[in-house]
């Protein structure tokens, strides 16, 4: 579906500085649905149609934060091998939600949503803190199968509805559940996310509902932000990235809310 939304050349660049944005936030922090998907609202596209041309969007930025982490994954592959069916089969019952399901409900549900997923970004260094305090380096914690199998596919129907706030959950779950340091978690955290979002496209691409022009010039500018924010992570302060995430955040809730 051709989107007639993206119908000038200022609102392909507003969405371009969008896309770019939002790699450059999800390749230092995390949280580009935040930008991206209250742009394509603000451009007139419908809320379930601006989730799925969201998600597909956003794949490339996400690569980035595997290329970060190689390291911690090439120790954990069977970890994330185990958990490849579960990711695979939650995040197809979660689009299988979103898209059986009526747009209206997601419409309404959408400000809520956003809104918890703010208020877990905005508290996710907290989060962090506890959990590198209970898993620091060389630290030696229990295994938890069924809590990890549970958690992920929870999280995975969650990422394949919805997604904004996706990485805290699979953090909060991978840290409750593995016995292993916060880098590790935050990698095998970051490919179990891509792998979620990857289904996910793949689906949203197969039965439509996306609006094409804008999911083009986002995987365009997402895999470019993605490259540059994967390379500045070491350089900007991830607090003012954060800073604005949740602001971004704060102001589509209320927007979504007040219609």
């Amino acid at each position: 579906m051709l989107s007639a939304a993206i119908d000038s050349p200022w609102r392909a660049a507003l969405l371009f500085g969008a896309g770019l944005a939002a790699g450059i936030v999800n390749g230092v922090a995390g949280g580009g649905t935040f930008i991206t998907f209250p742009t394509l609202l603000a451009l007139g596209i419908a809320p379930l149609q601006a989730n799925v041309s969201s998600t597909v969007g956003l794949v490339p930025s996400v690569m980035a934060g595997v290329r970060v982490f190689r390291r911690e994954l090439s120790t954990h592959r069977a970890t994330l091998t185990r958990l490849v069916p579960t990711c695979v089969i939650g995040s197809g019952a979660g689009t299988t939600l979103l898209l059986t399901g009526s747009a209206h409900t997601f419409a309404a549900v959408v400000p809520w949503l956003i809104g918890a997923a703010t208020i877990l970004f905005a508290v996710a260094p907290l989060i962090t803190r506890a959990l590198a305090r209970r898993h620091p380096p060389g630290a030696v914690g229990r295994l938890r199968p069924r809590t990890l199998l549970v958690g992920v596919f929870v999280g995975s129907v969650y990422g394949g509805y919805f997604g904004a706030g996706l990485g805290i959950v699979l953090l909060a779950v991978l840290a409750l559940s593995l016995p292993e340091d916060i880098l590790s978690l935050q990698g095998i955290r970051i490919a179990l996310g891509l792998l979620i979002n990857i289904v996910a496209a793949v689906v949203f691409v197969v039965r439509g509902h996306l609006a094409l022009i804008a999911v083009a010039i986002l995987l365009v500018s997402t895999y470019l932000g993605g490259w540059m924010g994967a390379h500045a992570m070491r350089r900007i302060p991830p607090m003012w990235v954060r800073v604005l995430v949740i602001c971004v955040g704060v102001v589509t809730t209320i927007r979504l809310i007040v219609g």
